[in-house]
């Protein structure tokens, strides 16, 4: 009798602990889904996921030529990952898609904290959201390479996000420079030899020849995210004012990524006009 009634009881139990599992976890992590307009006019759908456990944030969107960005944030670490999955062109020997992975400091007030993030919700899931700001277009030298299995130490998002990018993850020196100041080790990086500001390499737009060395671009722009917290004022019963959060100002800004590639055929897209 006894072992048919601890039963019961041993399985209740577990139900509870997993529904009590499940609740923690969607209680740390939230997603917004947002429609914008691209520069381009075409519309997309845009995902924006925040974890406040993890302290970071996801932006993911469809271009309108299939590639797909995806951007973090990892607050704990200060870092951002950029990565792009490229329709590759089948008909130039292309494979499927192309990755790649770049990987810079993140600044203070980029982007709203993750616990911020985590508490937005849309009224009208519909509209067609422009940011309030539309920022430039920052230029970044990425001359140093990544190695996929000691990333970990700079972000534990890398190894998820970067997997499909193995030998296409890049970073900048001075980037490189105050990591390792803070521990990371050297033998993750390498110099990518010849640098990009080299003039003996060319730019990958004037090259024929698909087999050579050349200097590749790539730019992308991320265009809608909630960039800064609004605040307003409150007065309590004895007229003292104190701020509280009201709201977002959202931001578009733009990227381009200079790198080297051992051969042409890497960056077909960055075509001569």
């Amino acid at each position: 009798m006894f072992a048919r009634w601890i039963l019961p009881v041993s399985v209740r139990s577990n139900r509870v602990l997993v529904a009590l599992i499940l609740l923690i976890s969607f209680s740390v992590c939230s997603e917004l889904k947002v429609r914008v307009r691209l520069s381009d006019g075409q519309i997309a759908e845009e995902t924006l996921e925040a974890d406040s456990e993890k302290d970071s944030i996801t932006v993911e969107f469809k271009q309108g030529d299939g590639t797909l960005i995806t951007f973090v944030a990892d607050f704990k670490r200060d870092v951002k990952i950029f990565r792009s999955l490229i329709l590759g062109e089948l008909e130039r020997g292309q494979s499927q898609y192309q990755a790649l992975c770049f990987i810079t400091r993140l600044s203070h007030n980029e982007i709203i904290p993750s616990e911020s993030m985590a508490r937005l919700r849309q009224k009208n899931p519909h509209a067609i959201r422009l940011a309030e700001e539309r920022r430039g277009v920052e230029q970044l030298t990425m001359n140093m390479a990544v190695n996929l299995s000691k990333a970990w130490q700079l972000s534990t998002h890398i190894h998820n996000v970067c997997s499909e990018a193995q030998e296409s993850i890049y970073a900048r020196e001075q980037d490189v420079k105050h990591w390792l100041d803070r521990g990371v080790e050297g033998s993750m990086f390498e110099i990518l030899p010849p640098t990009v500001d080299t003039p003996e390499l060319q730019g990958c737009p004037s090259m024929r020849d698909l087999w050579q060395p050349c200097a590749c671009s790539y730019s992308l722009r991320l265009e809608w995210y909630p960039c800064l917290l609004k605040y307003c004022r409150s007065r309590d019963a004895a007229g003292r004012s104190s701020p509280y959060k009201c709201g977002i100002k959202s931001c578009s800004k733009g990227y381009r990524f200079d790198y080297y590639v051992p051969r042409r055929q890497l960056c077909l897209w960055d075509e001569d006009t």
